[in-house]
């Protein structure tokens, strides 16, 4: 068997890369699906150190709802910035992002869904 490895190093590599990113994504979605499974990950209190992805998926709501409250555009939205971030480059408080997420999330669950 190693002599068949030894004659195509190349495509061993390859084999092995793909073998190590397998496992790599694989403990990954593991990991998510456990994280998220947490009751305690849900519908939690929103802080200033969450990102609005985090939010959406905390509170099982669509991104553009949270990217609606929030007022993002294409040209102000970034990835990966906190609500603390975003309130500071704003210059509001944190609360008043806060309450426009909560305010629209509460608004969105009163409405009828398919």
């Amino acid at each position: 068997m190693s002599r068949r490895f030894r004659k195509r190093p190349v495509l061993t590599g390859i084999f092995a890369l793909a073998l190590v990113l397998s496992v790599v994504f694989g403990v990954r979605l593991v990991l998510h699906g456990l994280y998220w499974a947490d009751p305690a990950h849900r519908d939690e209190t929103i802080a200033g150190w969450m990102t609005p992805g985090y939010v959406a998926h905390s509170w099982h709501v669509p991104n553009q709802l949270v990217g609606d409250a929030l007022g993002f555009t294409k040209e102000t939205f970034q990835p990966g910035q906190t609500l603390d971030e975003l309130a500071k480059a704003r210059g509001v408080p944190v609360e008043a992002l806060k309450q426009a997420l909560y305010s629209a999330i509460t608004d969105h669950r009163a409405q009828p869904h398919d």
